[in-house]
């Protein structure tokens, strides 16, 4: 049980910090840069995959309690 609390709460640190990232780099678009261009930026981030790491790892946590 305090393994799953354990993941639950590294997966929550790492989503928020790969989703405070994505949503500064947002800021690319007001520099006149095209939605293509940011998405194409943000996937070659290594923040962009705390975020899904982390909500993986939420996920998993929740719903797969025998893990």
């Amino acid at each position: 049980m305090i393994v799953r609390v354990l993941f639950l709460f590294i997966g929550f640190g790492l989503a928020v910090a790969g989703g405070v990232t994505l949503i500064a780099f947002l800021n690319l678009l007001t520099m006149g840069h095209t939605a293509v261009d940011y998405f194409h930026f943000v996937v070659h981030r290594p923040e962009s995959y705390l975020f899904v790491g982390g909500l993986l790892l939420m996920w998993l946590s929740l719903y797969f309690p025998s893990i």
